[in-house]
């Protein structure tokens, strides 16, 4: 598995878990470096079948479950006894599990335009069609597709502000790694997984759930029902967002994690 371990080695572990066919790339350098700043170790890996992670055996399809375990034994590697756990998109899926199954593991948790099951706050076919379509061959093509989609599932109040953002991105993801077949294993464990929504009923942690209203890869019925679900969990839905982390939000959306974290020491 393939991580970087960032900001303070002393601080307490925040493991940041990303989504669907995305690397740990795909987190803003400037958001680690602001949770960094307030005294976190920050933790990003790439999940199997995404980045520099390379998962040899390739079954027809593997559970999240499996790829939540996989973050428990990074955690293992690392000596790390517990971590606030911060999860977007299918990463906020395994996030969720990670609180449900590994529950001692997990000081924090927070649910980024996630869901709590596939099929709240499902996308429309057209979004569907552009996330599954197969890349073109040449480099250039490729890397266009990619910012296209980018495009397609983020902020549309910031699409003007990020183009360049999401141009460099799709280039740099594109020649970092390829996983085509991953992503697809990745889809299948996202739609058979069972809906968690009674295991986060049941749950007793400082929980933040942050959600897009122009998201629609997952819509906000989603952050909605993981709210919802979570007791107690604090809520921050964001006009502006969509499946993405625009850099206008960024210090919102760090300063609410952090807020989130602290919880913990104030009895949430």
């Amino acid at each position: 598995m393939c991580f970087r371990d960032e900001g303070d080695p002393d601080g307490e572990p925040l493991l940041l878990i990303m989504g669907l066919s995305s690397q740990l790339i795909h987190w803003p350098q400037e958001i680690v470096d602001a949770l960094g700043e307030r005294g976190y170790r920050v933790i990003r890996p790439d999940n199997r079948d995404s980045g520099l992670t390379e998962w040899k055996t390739t079954p027809s399809q593997y559970y999240l479950r499996a790829l939540a375990r996989d973050t428990v034994e990074l955690l293992d590697h690392l000596g790390i006894e517990q971590a606030h756990v911060v999860g977007a998109s299918m990463g906020g899926m395994i996030a969720q599990l990670l609180a449900i199954e590994h529950t001692d593991r997990v000081i924090s948790l927070c649910s980024i335009m996630s869901t709590p099951h596939i099929s709240i706050g499902m996308a429309d076919g057209n979004v569907l069609e552009e996330l599954t379509k197969p890349l073109p061959p040449g480099r250039d093509d490729a890397i266009k597709q990619i910012a296209g989609l980018y495009a397609t599932i983020g902020s549309k109040t910031y699409a003007d502000s990020e183009r360049e953002r999401r141009l460099a991105m799709a280039t740099q993801a594109y020649d970092r790694a390829q996983h085509p077949e991953g992503g697809t294993r990745q889809v299948t464990a996202a739609l058979i997984a069972p809906d968690r929504t009674k295991s986060l009923k049941q749950l007793r942690l400082p929980a933040l759930v942050i959600h897009g209203a122009e998201d629609p890869l997952i819509k906000i019925a989603g952050g909605e029902a993981t709210h919802a679900a979570l007791a107690d969990s604090t809520y921050l839905p964001l006009d502006t967002m969509g499946h993405d982390l625009p850099a206008p939000l960024h210090d919102q959306i760090v300063a609410s994690i952090a807020k989130n974290a602290a919880r913990v020491t104030s009895g949430f």
